[in-house]
């Protein structure tokens, strides 16, 4: 019994590691550095020594030039990486704070000086790195701007709309709703014409929802950086003919860290309508606007598993909403109550108004109106109209 509680177990931590090592490895590289080693007069460097690390994610890759003086990193996870590059009788140089993006092939250009390996040219301003490899068109958001810019819903793919050629459908009344059915639009194509991927995978909400909204939640504390391809992209992104949508999750890292919040919106501070203050007011009722109260409360955390090679990351967001809405009806009036129906006149000058008798009380009759009162309408209709069938109590 304890040789078979205890392969049962084994079986059962295997399983797990199974799991969390294959969730790891769903996170697949979306973008790429590539170069040229030369020295101060142009001349390409033939295998300089290459390095590319990222301490966070105890990233470390290498790689020797070629006949051209070229390297290429490809599949890389974005995020923030540091670039060596040595060769014999030049100076040793590094570049720390290398931003790569999500499908943003990154350039980073080198110049060796003549030294000794044991001088070292450091470079410490942060370069942006140009995508000179494709005529792909788009803007990538990093952590920062998607924690910064603000997000009623929390939903990051809405700051597409942010971007150039980039329109907002839904309150146009030319665009056909079973056409166009998450009103959004770029560069003149359909929303459902938007390809959304998630760490790679597919994650299109075909059937319902708004523009660019992805099936799986997606929240800033969630999502590192994102990208919008509008147009030029390239065949590793597009199947459509809209934009396409590039997130990529967080990932753990070498350090544990994390985060707790919660955003709260309430009544206190809101307004009244006019028309539902004006409806209080006449019923004596206090002015009050509407209940709207809404949280949004969550964490995450992230850490190693095992440093330097099993990493993981979790978030959790709730939404709570409790809201009131006001609703227009529309009532009879008072003369329609007591059995009086008013009629506009086709020529205003045969009807100068007066009063009309109701079941209760007499009703003035506008200029240009004629009234009817509760027997005339029973002589009409005998069977139709009654005192008891007219008045509405």
């Amino acid at each position: 019994m304890k040789l078979s509680s205890l392969k049962r177990n084994h079986l059962i931590i295997g399983f797990a590691f199974l799991t969390f090592v294959t969730c790891a490895w769903a996170q697949s590289g979306t973008t790429s550095l590539h170069g040229v080693v030369t020295d101060t007069t142009g001349a390409a460097i033939v295998g300089a020594r290459v390095t590319l690390s990222n301490q966070s994610l105890g990233l470390h890759r290498e790689i020797n030039t070629g006949s051209a003086g070229e390297y290429e990193f490809l599949a890389l996870q974005p995020g923030t990486y540091e670039l060596t590059v040595e060769a014999t009788g030049f100076r040793k140089y590094e570049q720390t704070h290398l931003h790569l993006l999500v499908n943003t092939p990154g350039t980073a250009n080198v110049k060796l000086e003549i030294g000794t390996a044991l001088q070292t040219v450091e470079v410490l301003a942060e370069a942006v790195t140009l995508n000179t490899t494709d005529a792909s068109l788009g803007v990538a958001f990093g952590e920062n701007q998607v924690k910064q810019l603000p997000l009623d819903a929390r939903n990051v793919p809405d700051l597409l709309s942010l971007q150039a050629g980039v329109a907002y459908t839904g309150n146009r009344p030319d665009i056909n709703k079973n056409v166009d059915t998450r009103s959004g639009a770029v560069n003149g194509a359909h929303s459902d014409q938007s390809n959304i991927t998630l760490d790679g995978v597919d994650v299109n909400d075909e059937t319902r929802g708004y523009a660019f909204t992805s099936v799986l939640p997606v929240t800033p504390d969630s999502i590192q950086e994102f990208r919008v391809t509008t147009s030029n992209y390239n065949a590793d992104e597009g199947r459509s003919s809209g934009a396409q949508v590039s997130l990529v999750t967080k990932s753990g890292t070498n350090e544990l860290h994390g985060s707790a919040y919660e955003y709260l919106r309430n009544t206190y501070t809101s307004a009244n309508d006019y028309f539902v203050k004006l409806a209080e007011l006449r019923a004596g009722q206090p002015n009050l606007p509407p209940k709207l109260i809404r949280n949004i409360f969550g964490g995450s955390a992230g850490g190693p598993f095992w440093k330097n090679r099993l990493y993981f990351f979790a978030n959790y967001e709730a939404y709570r909403q409790r809201e009131e809405n006001s609703v227009v009806r529309i009532v009879p009036s008072d003369a329609m109550r007591d059995g009086v129906i008013l009629y506009q006149c086709q020529d205003p000058t045969q009807c100068p108004g007066g009063n009309v008798m109701g079941a209760t009380s007499s009703h003035p009759v506008p200029v240009g109106y004629y009234g009817l009162s509760p027997n005339q309408l029973t002589s009409m209709d005998p069977q139709g109209f009654g005192p008891n069938s007219v008045v509405m109590k």
